[in-house]
């Protein structure tokens, strides 16, 4: 586990599909599937992307809602390895530090899929003081959802 500063915080998440990894990193190439994989409570939105395919050094720009509140958000892929990994870090958006790690890992004819989450409020500890503890339970909700739907997609194990 990477070292983090007092003000970042990590969430992790692990989940096993009953499809070949081939398939699920497929999937996950493909930046309009974030989409059908975010909450509807988000209205999440690609807008765009500056390359045909993901690849290193693609920048994705989004829109959202958090809370209610309109937001704009980039990402850029720092690390592209076909069906690997990838890293997504934001660029602009609403937190200090947004650094999104996706591993999948062939298990027979399983994928196992492994998120990790580094980030940090704005604002320093008055961030985390204040929005911290919201913020936590809003990731966690997502990536629940995000289980769900992948489970719905490609079954559960």
């Amino acid at each position: 586990m990477p070292k983090l500063s007092p003000y970042e915080k990590i969430f992790r998440s692990v989940q096993v599909v009953p499809k070949p990894i081939s398939d699920v990193f497929e999937f996950f190439c493909n930046e309009k599937n974030l989409e059908t994989l975010t909450p509807p409570w988000l209205h999440f939105k690609v807008l765009s992307k500056t390359t045909p395919t993901i690849e290193t050094g693609t920048r994705i720009d989004y829109r959202l809602r958090i809370r209610g509140v309109p937001v704009q958000w980039q990402s850029e892929i720092l690390e592209w390895e076909p069906g690997k990994k990838f890293v997504d870090h934001q660029t602009k958006g609403p937190y200090a530090k947004w650094h999104h790690t996706h591993l999948f890992y062939e298990r027979g004819q399983k994928t196992e899929m492994i998120d990790e989450v580094i980030y940090k409020m704005p604002f320093g500890v008055m961030g985390l003081l204040f929005a911290g503890p919201f913020v936590a339970r809003d990731i966690q909700k997502i990536f629940s959802y995000r289980r769900n739907k992948v489970e719905e997609i490609f079954g559960r194990e």
